[in-house]
């Protein structure tokens, strides 16, 4: 058995799962409770957070990368014409959404207004986090029914 790949295929959804799961917990549990607490605490804790959480990001970033390019590289099945448009455009999200998260957890005064609107960023990358997610699955499930023919 090849290990590699297998290995592979559970660090890019591993990633997935962590990334967003952190992503949406931030968002949608973290975030509210969060602003009900005083200001300098709030500010103290959303510092305390994303230091944390930004090395999961940078290193969530950098296993996508590998992973994803190993696999896409790696795999010689047959991939029927709208496969590569699809992974493209898949690509294109992913990338966008790797933007938006440093952005996010970076300390660069260009994106000061991203972070003070965080919310709706949050919000969009969990949008293209889930466009990804279903590109990925009709890559998965729909592609080698193509293929098969």
């Amino acid at each position: 058995m090849d290990w590699i790949p297998i290995l592979s295929r559970w660090t890019h959804v591993g990633t997935a799962i962590i990334l967003v799961g952190g992503a949406f917990f931030i968002r949608f549990v973290l975030t509210p409770a969060a602003s009900q607490l005083p200001d300098d605490e709030h500010t103290k804790l959303k510092e305390l957070v994303m230091n944390k959480w930004k090395r999961f990001v940078h290193a969530g970033i950098l296993l996508f990368l590998v992973s994803g390019f190993y696999n896409y590289l790696a795999v010689q099945a047959p991939r029927p014409k709208p496969y590569h448009m699809l992974m493209g455009i898949k690509m294109l999200l992913a990338f966008t959404v790797f933007f938006l998260i440093s952005a996010l957890v970076g300390r660069s005064k260009a994106f000061e207004g991203m972070r003070k609107n965080s919310k709706r960023w949050q919000l969009v990358v969990l949008i293209l986090a889930a466009a990804i997610v279903g590109i990925s699955g009709y890559l998965k499930v729909v592609i080698p029914k193509l293929a098969a023919g």
